[in-house]
């Protein structure tokens, strides 16, 4: 029978601290909370189930993103679907703001959300890791195992797709 490792506190504490981080990583995969959530969870279960496989000193959030971003391609191969997406704007709280401001706000995000989602798959992984969640471009090409030019070059035609995209009408691009 083998035991099954445990995670000592502090990586406990690392994978606990990288949940809101995961999430939002996650819903721009999958496009909604609901799948989101569920890529979140079967991460962090196949992280400690597999921690054993993690090598100290590494990056732990790159080897988490990238078990996330390996669920969810499993997942989409498995369902064959396309699912429609969230409102981006069940992710924040308005308590106590100016229903103006958060009226606008909520359609900028939901044009930048649409813009977003409106780019291949392999941009919005760069996207969600460059842009979203600062890494650098060495950093997201080991997350994403691919060479760090394909990196620059699918985040150079996002930023130019999203650019036309999300300009003011009548501005010239």
């Amino acid at each position: 029978m083998t035991r099954q490792m445990t995670p000592d506190e502090t990586t406990r504490q690392e994978l606990i601290a990288l949940i809101p981080r995961l999430r939002r990583f996650a819903r721009v995969l999958t496009g909604n909370l609901a799948d989101a959530d569920d890529v979140v969870q079967a991460s962090l279960e196949k992280a400690m189930m597999n921690l054993d496989q993690w090598q100290p000193g590494t990056q732990l959030d790159r080897w988490l993103f990238r078990i996330a971003r390996n669920t969810w391609l499993d997942d989409r191969r498995r369902a064959h679907n396309r699912v429609a997406h969230d409102d981006i704007g069940e992710m924040i709280d308005h308590v106590g703001e100016d229903g103006i401001a958060v009226a606008e706000q909520q359609a900028t995000m939901r044009m930048v959300r649409a813009a977003v989602d409106s780019l291949p798959r392999e941009q919005r992984d760069v996207v969600a890791l460059v842009m979203l969640e600062e890494y650098t471009y060495r950093e997201a090409a080991d997350a994403l195992d691919l060479p760090i030019g394909t990196v620059m070059s699918r985040l150079s035609r996002a930023k130019a797709a999203l650019a036309k995209i999300v300009a003011p009408q009548g501005e010239v691009q």
